[in-house]
């Protein structure tokens, strides 16, 4: 394992809390009707009370046939989890990303894959609300992107970090205004254009880590490459488009692809968990050939005192997330693949003490 001498703290534990229901009564088995990955994810409010929603992503058989445009809702008060209304495009998507805002869900693009492998980012936006389940499509993005990193700002912006663009990584922070319903560009990100980054906001301070960047051309092929940087962006208390970007120490674990983030305003820190050791597109298998192994380690930074904590271990890791959840303490993972390739349906559920 590669070691830092910012990381901090004594190793707290991880509680599983899902998953076999063998941990936890009090919370259940959570599991969605038909296992994804890739699948943008958030959390909202219904007169039912909190609700996991997943969207788009890939299901079991990792090829072009297999990607989705399903959406599924999962109950925390009863532990159901169940199929609700397609996300309304033609053909499936990869690497979406969603978040809440105000209690309504955004979703923002993603990419089709044709039989012959070609790909195209799409630029479609919508608003789902989780109460009634409807969408309604909105401004699409500027720049089409997807495996973007995405986060709120004064329950108004939604920010849309890097990503990659039909044939390449592009450097653009992307920002929606809610309440004029407009697109405008933020200062853009300074690190390399990336894919399969993680990251998350709290108030004003932002941390984007890792991701995969194109390092090259060989015989006409794009050579993909771990990116092993962490950003932390500061968004300008009077002007939303303005963002000071800082680099700071990677953090401990090597770089991760595809990891689950969250910004956690509880514990005023960016929590990371889970992600892949090799950059890869569908299948799980690396760009080089070699199968992609997910990490186990929850980890954190801590945006007050700037150091990488490490949380504990998840007894079952998984990677091809595009979300981590948190609602009363305890932390969601949807879908994903895992160490054997497979997709799951399994929602996994963890507090770190």
């Amino acid at each position: 394992m590669k070691t830092n001498p910012v990381l901090l703290g004594a190793m707290a534990t991880i509680l599983l809390l899902s998953c076999t229901g063998e941990v936890s009564d009090d919370v259940g088995s959570l599991n969605l009707p038909i296992a994804h990955s890739n699948n943008a994810v958030a959390l909202a409010r219904t007169d039912d009370g909190q609700v996991l929603f997943s969207f788009n992503g890939l299901r079991a058989g990792t090829s072009h046939a297999n990607v989705s445009k399903q959406a599924f809702a999962c109950q925390l008060n009863t532990h159901i989890c169940e199929q609700i209304p397609d996300v309304p495009v033609d053909e499936g998507r990869l690497a979406s990303s969603a978040i809440t805002l105000n209690n309504q869900v955004y979703l923002f693009g993603g990419y089709t894959v044709g039989e012959d492998g070609s790909e195209v980012s799409t630029p479609e936006v919508f608003r789902f609300d989780p109460t009634d389940r409807s969408y309604t499509r909105l401004s699409d993005m500027p720049v089409p992107v997807d495996d973007a990193v995405i986060f709120t700002h004064q329950d108004r912006y939604i920010y849309l970090v890097s990503g990659w663009h039909n044939d390449g990584n592009v450097s653009d922070v992307q920002v929606y205004d809610t309440a004029e319903a407009l697109w405008f560009e933020a200062t853009d990100y300074p690190g390399s254009p990336v894919f399969g980054h993680a990251g998350g906001a709290v108030d004003s301070q932002i941390i984007i880590a890792d991701g995969v960047a194109v390092v090259g051309v060989v015989d006409g092929r794009r050579q993909f490459g771990e990116v092993d940087e962490v950003w932390h962006g500061k968004i300008s208390e009077n002007d939303p488009s303005e963002i000071t970007w800082t680099r700071k120490s990677p953090h401990p674990f090597g770089p991760l692809y595809r990891m689950a983030a969250i910004g956690s305003p509880n514990r005023n820190a960016i929590l990371f968990a889970g992600g892949g050791d090799n950059p890869y597109n569908i299948t799980g298998v690396g760009y080089d050939g070699v199968n992609a192994v997910p990490s186990d380690v929850v980890f954190a930074f801590d945006l007050e005192t700037e150091a990488w904590t490490e949380l504990g271990r998840l007894q079952d890791p998984s990677m091809d997330h595009r979300g981590l959840l948190e609602f009363d303490n305890r932390f969601y993972i949807i879908g994903g693949l895992t160490a054997e390739l497979g997709v799951r349906s399994r929602v996994t559920v963890f507090t770190a003490q």
